[in-house]
């Protein structure tokens, strides 16, 4: 009896374009025989390829918005009607990746132009090959230069290149809390120290300290607003930042502080600055001094 074919994938189980997915995956780049790896879900691989990572970096699965535009237009599409679970391996010609080159993209400024740019005057400021300029909004290469003129790529890094990707779809995220988290991961990132809570319709987002005077939250703010009305779907979104006043304990003054205070309020000064000052003798205890002798001091009547 011969083994049954596997069921067809239902559309249910199929992505489609503006599904949440939590994914993994190695993207490369491959130019006149060399492949250049450009980004990985994988510290192993990283690793072999002695990929430099900043310090708290921490690889592994990637929430992820498919048809989204973490990826060139291409990618993106070959993500569309996966299975899964499923595991696909593409590859990806210039123009449905990060395009052809284009000659008209490079372009040559006067030094005099490029020394009055903000990056330039910086004190650390140093113009070589590679360097990234921002010229009138665009970011560029510099692919030449000359003691009056710089020569500016403003093409994409990888244009020109063949690219080939490997990806696997874990799983769909659908639970309310892990889908805030995730655009949250998507537009802004930290989501890890955002407070999420969901109850009643009511989705609450609690800042962290860091991000409360972020510039970078407050320009991705409405686009994760916009994205929790679309995926969440709650009556009512609330973004909490709490601000706690710190109370100072106070401390008990020594002696010598409580001393020179008194002497200050024109007090008599105490052994301890809490000890109270012993009180005076009943009138009736107090000690008579004796008469006062006549006569000469030294020589006294007989």
């Amino acid at each position: 009896m011969s083994p049954e074919a596997p069921a067809a994938p239902t559309p249910s189980d199929l992505t489609r374009s503006g599904d949440l997915v939590r994914i993994e995956y190695d993207l490369w780049a491959e130019t006149a025989g060399k492949t250049e790896l450009l980004d990985t879900t994988h510290a192993e691989v990283a690793e072999e390829q002695k990929i430099a990572t900043p310090e708290g970096f921490a690889f592994g699965p990637r929430p992820h918005q498919v048809g989204g535009d973490r990826f060139p237009g291409g990618i993106e599409n070959a993500l569309v009607g996966v299975k899964v679970g499923d595991a696909v391996e593409r590859e990806f010609a210039p123009s449905d990746a990060f395009g052809e080159r284009d000659p008209k993209l490079i372009e040559l400024f006067s030094m005099h132009e490029v020394e009055r740019l903000p990056e330039m005057r910086r004190e650390d400021a140093r113009l070589d090959i590679g360097t990234v300029l921002t010229i009138e909004g665009r970011r560029g290469r510099v692919v030449s230069l000359t003691a009056a003129r710089v020569r500016v790529d403003f093409n994409p890094p990888f244009a020109g290149r063949k690219v080939r990707g490997k990806f696997t779809i874990l799983e769909r995220i659908v639970d309310p809390v892990a889908q805030a988290r995730a655009v949250l991961e998507l537009q802004y990132g930290r989501s890890s120290e955002f407070g999420v809570e969901h109850h009643a319709h009511t989705l609450t987002l609690t800042l962290p300290e860091r991000s409360k005077f972020d510039i970078n939250w407050l320009a991705a703010k409405p686009r994760v607003i916009d994205r929790l009305r679309s995926y969440v779907h709650p009556r009512t979104i609330r973004v909490v930042e709490e601000y706690v006043t710190p109370v100072e304990e106070k401390k008990a003054e020594t002696a010598p502080a409580a001393a020179s205070k008194a002497a200050a309020d024109g007090e008599p000064a105490t052994a301890g600055a809490d000890v109270p000052p012993e009180p005076a003798p009943p009138a009736e205890t107090r000690a008579k001094a004796p008469p006062k002798a006549r006569g000469h001091p030294t020589h006294p009547e007989a």
